[in-house]
C-alpha cells in the first residue's frame, strides 16, 4: 500500500506563531548568499542568529500579514508581508533590531546595517505591499509550497489593487517571482552579493 504524504494546509498565522515562524526563517534562509556575507560562521550559527533577529522583527510588527503552510502539524513554509506605508520599521523596532544585532559582534552588526540601508534605499515610493521574508524548509523546496504562498499573496494584492514589491539575493528566485507577475526593476551588489529588486504592477 502506498504511503500518502499528509495534506498541505495553508492558513493565516498570528502572533502566537512567532517562535515557529522565526525558527523556520532561520533554518530556511541560512544558505542565502547575503546571510552568509552578513552573519558569517557556519550554517547552524547563521540560522540561530537570523532566527533571533526575526523574533524581534515579527514581535514588533503588528501590521505584518503572515501566511504559513503546514504539513502534519509542522510549519514548512511562510510568507510575510506588510501593507502600504509600513515597509520601514519604526524607530523603536530599529533600535531593538540593532540591540539584538550587536550581540552577534561588531562586524556582523555593521554588515547588517549596510545590508538594511541598501535595501531601504531601493524601496519604491508608490503605495505597495512589501513581501518578505519568505522561506520554505530547504529539504522541501521545489514541491509547490512556495507557489501556494505566492498564489495567496498575489490574490490578496489583486483584491486590494495595489503594487507588490520584494527583494531577493537568490538568483533562482528571480524567475520564480516573475511567474507571479513580478518584474526586475533594479539590481545592486551588496557586500559582494548580487541583489534583485522586483515590482508587480497593480491589477
Amino acid at each position: 500500500m502506498t504511503r500518502r504524504e499528509p495534506y498541505l494546509h495553508l492558513r493565516s498565522l498570528d502572533r502566537t506563531n512567532v517562535g515557529n515562524v522565526a525558527a523556520l526563517l532561520g533554518r530556511g534562509m541560512a544558505d542565502n548568499p547575503i546571510h552568509v556575507a552578513v552573519y558569517g560562521g557556519d550554517e547552524t550559527s547563521r540560522a540561530r542568529r537570523h532566527e533571533s533577529l526575526m523574533r524581534v522583527l515579527l514581535s514588533s510588527s503588528p501590521s505584518m500579514r503572515i501566511d504559513g503552510v503546514e504539513q502534519g502539524g509542522s510549519l514548512i513554509g511562510v510568507a510575510a508581508a506588510v501593507p502600504p506605508g509600513h515597509c520601514q520599521p519604526r524607530m523603536r523596532t530599529r533600535l531593538r533590531l540593532l540591540s539584538r544585532a550587536l550581540t552577534f559582534g561588531p562586524r556582523a552588526a555593521a554588515r547588517l546595517m549596510i545590508w538594511n540601508r541598501a535595501w531601504a534605499a531601493q524601496d519604491i515610493s508608490e503605495p505597495h505591499v512589501h513581501l518578505g521574508p519568505v522561506s520554505v524548509d530547504r529539504h522541501l523546496r521545489g514541491r509547490g509550497i512556495g507557489s501556494l504562498l505566492m498564489l495567496r499573496h498575489t490574490s490578496h494584492l489583486d483584491s486590494i489593487g495595489v503594487a507588490g514589491y520584494l527583494e531577493t539575493d537568490r538568483p533562482e528566485a528571480v524567475g520564480f517571482y516573475r511567474r507571479y507577475g513580478y518584474a526586475v526593476i533594479g539590481k545592486a551588489e551588496i557586500l559582494g552579493v548580487p541583489n534583485w529588486f522586483l515590482r508587480r504592477p497593480p491589477r
